[in-house]
């Protein structure tokens, strides 16, 4: 559905102070998206991810590479096919982007009105919007009179007005509450498994890329450092930059100051042991334990799911014979954590 060629943007320096030189924001990326998956994008700020999106529907022309949607060229379109194009590419935003004077069915018709559709057609393809993402009796209201998580969705719908095989997210949840957040996550998961819709999701927030993406781009410098499955690039992740922001996402291994609470709480042998999807045994730590006669206490866990998949470690204070410990260890084949 979606295809990057080798895309860079550059912008010219402005002639004045640091911005005197040409910009690159985004370098040689090459990303596939295939049709009814959900990709997310993320990165620091300033990585080049929001640039990136907006390449996707030409809101940012590249000055490299090409960007193909549903198998056109968008840098071969003539402005009038653009048009055509990005009618089916609808577009949320961080702050909605909602027009305060008109009501949330005004709103939601906007796009139809733009596309020239006859206002009944567009009042009713409106209405029946606000009925899939669950704000029909809002319909009158205008967007002050609404929620934060309200004006999202009053977003989706705007998105969904023209039937988009695509839809573009560029930080939807940022400006709002955990709860909020997985209201509208899940709002977004009903519009690609119900509709079809294929996803790209810029974030900063790797919850939300382990909560619905099928696939993620890791960027840095406005490259992509790594990209792949959701769950493979969680559990091993290949860049520093991927890595820090999977750690913020699982907390699931104590970083130093942590490390030196814990020793000091349990001042035993410690071990951490990986929980994944493609563990061989899932009673195998236990059944060790039993074989081994070692005890222990739960010194951290930090297991999770991506994908509907578990992923973590658990931290495990080993209490017994220090050679029973030996030989649970050399069986279990995880080294044991030392200290800090």
């Amino acid at each position: 559905m979606i295809e990057l060629r080798n895309v860079g943007k550059t912008y010219p320096g402005t002639g004045r102070g640091a911005r005197k030189k040409p910009f690159t924001a985004v370098e040689d990326v090459s990303l596939t998206v295939a049709e009814g998956r959900v990709l997310g994008v993320v990165g620091h700020s300033g990585a080049g991810k929001s640039t990136l999106l907006r390449l996707v529907n030409h809101l940012e022309v590249p000055t490299s590479g090409q960007v193909l949607v549903d198998g056109q060229d968008l840098g071969a379109l003539s402005g009038r096919q653009l048009r055509d194009v990005r009618r089916s590419i609808g577009m949320i935003f961080q702050q909605f982007n909602l027009f305060r004077s008109r009501t949330v069915l005004g709103n939601v018709a906007y796009p139809l009105k733009l596309a020239g559709t006859p206002r009944a057609q567009a009042r009713a393809r409106a209405a029946e919007v606000l009925r899939f993402v669950g704000l029909e009796d809002q319909a009158r209201r205008y967007p002050e009179q609404l929620s934060g998580g309200q004006r999202q969705r009053v977003g989706i719908a705007r998105a969904l007005a023209t039937s988009p095989g695509v839809l573009l997210c560029d930080e939807a949840t940022s400006a709002l509450d955990p709860h909020t957040t997985g209201e509208v996550l899940d709002l977004l998961r009903r519009v690609n498994s119900e509709l079809g819709i294929t996803i790209v999701l810029v974030t900063h927030e790797m919850d939300v890329v382990r909560s619905l993406c099928d696939e993620v781009a890791v960027m840095s410098g406005g490259r992509v450092v790594e990209s792949g499955d959701v769950y493979d690039v969680f559990s091993r992740p290949r860049h520093p930059v991927t890595e820090v922001f999977v750690r913020s996402a699982l907390q699931d291994v104590p970083g130093e100051a942590a490390w030196e609470r814990l020793r000091a709480r349990h001042p035993g042998r410690l071990v951490t042991v990986p929980v994944a999807r493609d563990t061989a045994e899932p009673d195998r730590l236990s059944r060790l334990l039993r074989a081994h006669g070692v005890d222990f206490t739960v010194a951290h866990a930090g297991v999770g799911e991506v994908r509907d998949a578990p992923l973590g470690s658990v931290t495990l204070e080993l209490h017994g014979d220090g050679a029973d410990i030996d030989a649970f260890l050399a069986e279990l084949a995880v080294p044991e954590k030392a200290g800090v």
